[in-house]
């Protein structure tokens, strides 16, 4: 997508073309087996071992450097103070659309920073456990606008970032089922002052108010973000990524009889694309379009993709 941009004469970005950027890996090998990156991919993005060497192991690199400054800053910083202040996690923020692969993003990322010594411990929540409850989206007629801006509870989201920052130990947060389609009130992911936390959604690099909302609130998810990415794709690429993807889980998570999709299971191939496309011009591009393209240039890296889901072009906020 590059509809509604600003035409910048001197844009706060330096572009790296996928070539340029894979000689930033050093020459270190990738640190993963074949096995751990299978599991890690999405459902439907055919992406190798040679796309996690030459674009995702130098972003771990440069995550690294970014990271080991904050670190240094905290000890130099506690030195000057003559206090022992606790080490807060660094935050990584990930943005993008539905079914643009961010959350295979966020998986490699998370796995390949784990492997740097000076910060093993790096954990991953999502943004899906931040939404409201599928009760109170039909309560407020909301079901229809499930992954916009009004239906996710901010606040709670903010509170949890706002701990995590301040260094609280086994800080709560809420956990969605993909299956059930809803937050599972009885289960919590406990985050435990890792080194690195990564937070994966949509609605990570959104400002202003909400449509139910009457102010714009004064502090932002962003905030408390030390740095962040946006995976971006043409919008006809993600729309076909959509659809394949909904085809796949037609014949696999659908034919759960607990998935709340079920009753997609038993479409044909032709229902099964109509409806697929449905569901995307009428809620997920319409939130791509309002809401979510439109953080793309708050990041302070873009990940360009291309049709076949590799990496072609990265953009690097100057500092």
């Amino acid at each position: 997508m590059e509809q509604n941009q600003p035409n910048l004469e001197h844009s706060p970005f330096i572009t790296y073309v996928r070539d340029e950027w894979a000689e930033l890996s050093g020459n270190i090998k990738v640190p993963i087996t074949r096995e751990e990156f299978e599991a890690l991919k999405g459902i439907n993005e055919n992406i190798s071992l040679e796309e996690v060497s030459k674009i995702y192991l130098p972003l771990s690199r440069l995550l690294n450097l970014y990271v080991t400054e904050k670190q240094s800053l905290h000890r130099e910083t506690n030195q000057f103070f003559q206090r022992n202040h606790r080490k807060v996690p660094f935050v990584i923020g990930i943005a993008g659309s539905v079914a643009v692969g961010k959350s295979t993003t966020a998986r490699l990322i998370q796995t390949l920073l784990s492997r740097w010594p000076n910060h093993p411990k790096v954990d991953l929540v999502t943004t899906d456990g931040f939404l409201y409850p599928n009760q109170i989206l039909k309560e407020r007629n909301l079901m229809n606008r499930k992954g916009f801006p009004e239906s996710y509870r901010t606040g709670k989201l903010i509170q949890f970032l706002a701990k995590i920052k301040a260094g609280a130990a086994r800080v709560e947060a809420p956990v969605y089922s993909h299956l059930y389609y809803d937050v599972l009130p009885s289960k919590k992911q406990i985050v435990d002052r890792p080194d690195v936390l990564i937070v994966e959604g949509i609605n990570v690099l959104q400002v202003g108010k909400s449509k139910n909302s009457r102010h714009i609130p004064s502090v932002f998810v962003s905030d408390f973000f030390d740095f962040s990415i946006y995976v971006d794709a043409d919008e006809t690429d993600i729309q076909r990524w959509y659809v394949e993807r909904f085809m796949i889980l037609r014949e696999t998570a659908f034919k759960n009889p607990n998935s709340y999709f079920h009753r997609y299971s038993q479409l044909t191939d032709e229902q099964a694309v109509g409806k697929a496309t449905e569901i995307w011009n009428e809620i997920n591009r319409k939130n791509l379009v309002e809401n979510i393209y439109p953080t793309k240039n708050r990041a302070d890296l873009i990940l360009q993709k291309g049709k076949d889901h590799s990496v072609s072009r990265i953009k690097l906020r100057r500092v």
